[in-house]
């Protein structure tokens, strides 16, 4: 899918008052959705497969990078949210301690939120999705080291 493309469903998401756009063109599929709480939103561009040289990296290639530590999943397809309110402080960041059992994130699958609970002790060293980004199953989301 040529970037063009890419950029002009970018400016109909703007223009329009839907949240999401995903178009799919043979191997090829974008995910484009806009965080609806605060008024300037930028898009959330989700590539998951490239067959040309282009700006926006791939899932596969963010998956591929070495992480040490102990990786935490998602157990679910859903969207990913770092606090319990969008008023209230993350349940961790980068450099907090957790134990095994914390909470560390939610994730809503079809209007359910689903606290994500810690299978490990220790530093959480990374937190890969941003907080509102839609995530899949087994997607690497925190390291815990």
């Amino acid at each position: 899918m040529d970037i063009r493309k890419i950029k002009k469903l970018i400016e109909m998401l703007q223009d329009s008052d839907l949240k999401e756009i995903e178009v799919s063109q043979g191997d090829e599929s974008v995910r484009i959705s806009r965080d609806n709480r605060s008024h300037t939103a930028e898009p959330i561009i989700q590539k998951q497969v490239v067959h040309e040289a282009s700006n926006i990296v791939s899932q596969e290639e963010i998956s591929q990078e070495e992480v040490k530590g102990d990786k935490v999943t998602s157990p679910i397809v859903g969207t990913f949210y770092r606090k319990p309110s969008p008023d209230k402080d993350p349940f961790i960041k980068v450099g907090d301690e957790v134990q095994e059992g914390d909470i560390l994130c939610i994730i809503e699958a079809m209007k359910m939120m689903n606290e994500i609970k810690s299978d490990f002790s220790g530093k959480v060293v990374s937190i890969e999705v941003e907080d509102g980004q839609p995530v899949e199953y087994g997607q690497h989301i925190i390291t815990i080291n």
